[in-house]
C-alpha cells in the first residue's frame, strides 16, 4: 500500500475515541501519542518499530528522537500538511505528539480527557519537531 499524508491522517481519524493509556499500544486497551502515530502507521501497513523506557514526563527525549526515522517519517519544516506528525511541549519535561488532519485540527492522546481526541489548536508553540511519511505535493496551509 502507498502510504502518504491523507492515509496516515486518515488511520488518525480511525483511532479517534480509543482510550488512553500510557505505553499504550493498542487501540482497544489504549493509545497514549506515541501509541496513536505508530497505530495510525499499522493503520497504513506499516511495522512499527517502539521505542522503550520514556515516561509521561521526561526531562531530555534525545533518546527516543530516532522514532521518527526508524518509522519512515522525514524531518521537515514549512506548512504543515494532512498527515504531517509534530512534535510540541506543552508544559515543563512533557512532550507531545499529534497528527495533523488540516483545518480540521489534530489527532493525539489526551491524558487528561483519557481518550483520543481530534481537537482544534489555537497554538502548536513550541513545534519542537515536524516530521512527514512523503513528499508528495498535498496542500498546505499555514498556523
Amino acid at each position: 500500500m502507498s502510504l502518504c499524508g491523507d492515509a496516515l491522517a486518515q488511520a488518525a481519524q480511525n483511532l479517534i475515541g480509543s482510550p488512553f493509556r500510557l505505553h499504550g499500544r493498542n487501540r482497544e486497551t489504549g493509545l497514549d501519542c506515541i501509541g496513536v502515530v505508530g497505530a495510525a502507521l499499522a493503520g497504513c501497513g506499516r511495522q512499527v518499530r517502539w521505542p522503550e523506557g520514556y515516561r509521561l514526563r521526561n526531562s531530555g527525549i534525545a533518546r527516543w528522537m530516532q522514532f521518527a526515522g526508524m518509522n519512515g517519517l522525514q524531518s521537515c519544516t514549512g506548512n504543515i500538511r494532512r498527515g504531517d506528525v509534530l512534535l510540541t511541549r506543552p508544559g515543563p519535561a512533557q512532550h507531545h505528539l499529534l497528527i495533523a488532519l488540516g483545518a480540521d485540527g489534530f489527532v493525539h492522546a489526551h491524558a487528561g480527557l483519557r481518550r483520543v481526541v481530534c481537537q482544534q489548536l489555537v497554538t502548536l508553540d513550541p513545534l519542537l519537531a515536524q516530521w512527514r511519511i512523503d513528499s508528495d505535493q498535498e496542500q498546505t496551509w499555514q498556523l
